[in-house]
């Protein structure tokens, strides 16, 4: 980050950067990436990173994928735009259509697409309402989500998210949202309590919520297969087991949000298949195009279909849906990816690859500053501790997880600090051992630097 080029200069004067501390941005300027290939980066001074987070957990084949650009190329000039409104469609996007849903799990029916995985959530909360008026419960309308769940960050979806930086003087949440346990157990469990039993703790946690709401006003249950920017939380033994009978108990929807795990990010085509759920809609986003254009997909079950045809006959239309929904650009790209995570058997990589990246990181249980390593497939975290033994966080405002992450763009990879002093890791599905092995090297280095800095200022 600096403000030592005429781009980052630019920048400085006209954008509005999201999801950032813009104090820092306007005192350090911006960090200026110009190109990529494969799993790297370049910014604006020709340095080279490694990008240890896929952009956004998105770029699953990397940079320089040309098969991509070469499908954006090809529609552009055939047909750059179209809608889906009023039974029209581009031709492409039915292909999409066709291949996404025989691709995904638990006999889904149809899909409506949009640009952004809040879109698509925030699609899934709009749907669990419009079906349970159809049904004729008008009061069937709450919401139940999980802390440190990250669901988006539109009005609805921000109030779905359950971390605080997604709701301060937002006015967030509304109405109708809930929020119950997070599946954390490193955090949540109680002395000698097993996974199993913490499970069932958080599955009764969650079924006294819902009676204490009135099991006729909720409507949806929202979760991620593995929590993203929550911490790579990955749910312990039996949680989903436990959850999903108490769902189908009191009829209330499940909507599996699989914007950061579908597409093998877990080592399986979706989460919902690592961790055997059964949705009635799936959220898709990010890895749908690879991250190389904005496309997302709500994916519903056909009985909830067949509700959303017999609403539309009461009130002649389906009055939902976005001027981008099928946007024929995106959806030839996205159809590429999928031919080529097919072609290539991106599960088998993720398979092979996977373990690598897991036990490098769980190398590091050990360390002094390192409370817990865990994830699966290609995602994974690592939790900075004061004190190990009672796994007492940092101040704050210390600021430990973002100095490491300084750090280690500094030795030439791109991670990303989140809530709570956690660092994930997220590469491309297309990295090998090799480059795995690179990208730790770089954390270990910044690891170092990290841990002298808190002896240097004596934060432990």
């Amino acid at each position: 980050m600096s403000l030592n080029t005429p781009a980052a200069r630019r920048d400085h004067s006209f954008h509005l950067h999201p999801a950032t501390n813009l104090r820092t941005v306007q005192t350090e300027g911006p960090f200026v990436i110009t190109r990529g290939e494969g799993v790297y980066i370049y910014d604006d001074e020709g340095r080279r990173y490694l990008e240890g987070m896929s952009g956004l957990w998105c770029a699953s084949l990397g940079f320089s994928e040309r098969r991509l650009a070469d499908a954006a190329y090809r529609q552009m000039c055939e047909l750059p735009f179209y809608h889906s409104f009023a039974g029209k469609v581009p031709a492409i996007s039915t292909e999409l259509a066709e291949r996404l849903i025989r691709m995904a799990p638990a006999a889904m029916g149809k899909v409506l697409f949009a640009n952004s995985g809040s879109e698509a959530n925030d699609t899934a909360i709009k749907l669990a309402w419009y079906v349970n008026n159809a049904l004729g419960r008008p009061q069937k309308k709450k919401i139940i989500s999980r802390h440190r769940g990250y669901h988006g960050v539109t009005i609805a979806t921000a109030s779905l998210t359950g971390l605080a930086f997604a709701h301060d003087d937002f006015d967030l949440p509304i109405a109708r949202i809930l929020h119950t346990d997070s599946p954390y157990y490193y955090r949540g469990a109680q002395p000698g309590e097993s996974e199993e039993a913490f499970a069932t703790r958080l599955a009764g946690s969650l079924e006294q919520l819902i009676l204490r709401e009135g099991p006729d006003t909720v409507a949806a249950f929202f979760a991620e297969p593995v929590m993203g920017a929550g911490g790579v939380i990955v749910p312990p033994a039996t949680y989903f087991d436990r959850i999903q009978p108490i769902l189908k108990k009191y009829e209330i929807l499940f909507v599996v949000d699989e914007v950061i795990c579908g597409f093998g990010r877990t080592g399986n085509m979706f989460g919902t298949q690592t961790f055997n759920l059964q949705p009635d809609i799936i959220t898709v986003a990010k890895a749908l195009s690879a991250g190389y254009l904005p496309i997302s997909g709500t994916l519903v079950s056909n009985a909830l279909y067949e509700i959303l045809v017999t609403q539309s006959d009461k009130l002649g239309i389906f009055g939902h849906g976005y001027t981008y929904s099928s946007h024929p650009v995106p959806a030839a790209v996205a159809l590429e990816t999928l031919k080529i995570y097919e072609e290539r058997d991106i599960v088998a990589a993720v398979r092979r690859v996977g373990p690598r990246l897991q036990e490098a990181i769980r190398s590091y249980s050990g360390h002094p500053l390192i409370g817990e390593a865990r994830g699966i497939g290609l995602i994974a975290a690592v939790e900075l501790v004061r004190d190990k033994a009672t796994k007492e966080r940092f101040d704050p405002k210390a600021g430990v997880a973002a100095y490491l992450v300084r750090r280690a763009q500094h030795h030439g990879i791109i991670l990303r600090n989140m809530p709570g002093d956690i660092i994930a890791f997220c590469p491309p599905l297309i990295i090998s051992e090799a480059e795995i092995d690179e990208m730790m090297g770089c954390f270990a280095k910044a690891l170092a630097d990290s841990s002298a800095m808190v002896k240097e200022k004596g934060l432990t």
